[in-house]
């Protein structure tokens, strides 16, 4: 399988990601790997789920206090890992992190199950607890807190968009002999390269 030269990177996910979508081995399209690094430079990777990309970024949400939160409000960089095994391709995304802001974050909240938007209040993501059932305790008490009534948004919970400033495309060839695709933005357009595998 060939990878298309498309000019455009943006394209070039768009073309990849509905081929994704439509491939029934892929049971997750949107799992991508967060790569983040805090004030003290110690690097940490987690799975999460794209929630929307568009030519301004990539976005996923979270709880601000998590590690991920506390390291790219400390170094507002990241690096994503799109890996879609069945297909053979994978894609590379580095840049910049800005916040979403807070009408994208209350739409997306909004759009969440209830259950999921009471997790978020009962969650103090990354902090320790005794056990599951401190979880639990935390899921009932909120649960009460707001009764049959919307659930707000928690301030500390909130989206962060990965702005490209690199998109790597790659395709899996036979004998290890991939192709790799690699587009750098360059003022308000971006270039192409090569690169050997």
């Amino acid at each position: 399988m060939s990878l298309p030269e498309l000019e455009d990177p943006f394209e070039q996910f768009g073309k990849w990601y509905a081929e994704v979508r439509d491939e029934p081995a892929i049971t997750e399209p949107t799992a991508m790997c967060v790569a983040t690094a805090g004030s003290d430079g110690l690097p940490a990777a987690r799975m999460v789920l794209l929630k929307a990309w568009d030519r301004d970024g990539f976005v996923f949400y979270t709880n601000y206090e998590s590690d991920k939160g506390r390291d790219l409000l400390a170094n507002p960089q990241a690096a994503l890992l799109f890996y879609w095994m069945p297909l053979g391709r994978q894609v590379r995304v580095q840049g910049r992190v800005e916040q979403v802001t807070a009408e994208e974050a209350d739409a997306y909240f909004g759009s969440r199950a209830r259950d999921s938007q009471i997790g978020a209040w009962a969650s103090r993501q990354s902090r320790p607890m005794t056990g599951r059932y401190d979880l639990e305790k935390r899921v009932a008490e909120f649960a009460i807190r707001f009764n049959v009534g919307r659930v707000p948004r928690p301030d500390y919970w909130s989206g962060f968009r990965v702005v490209p400033q690199r998109m790597e495309f790659w395709q899996e060839g036979r004998f290890r002999l991939h192709q790799r695709l690699v587009y750098l933005k360059d003022g308000d357009g971006w270039t192409r390269q090569w690169l050997f595998p």
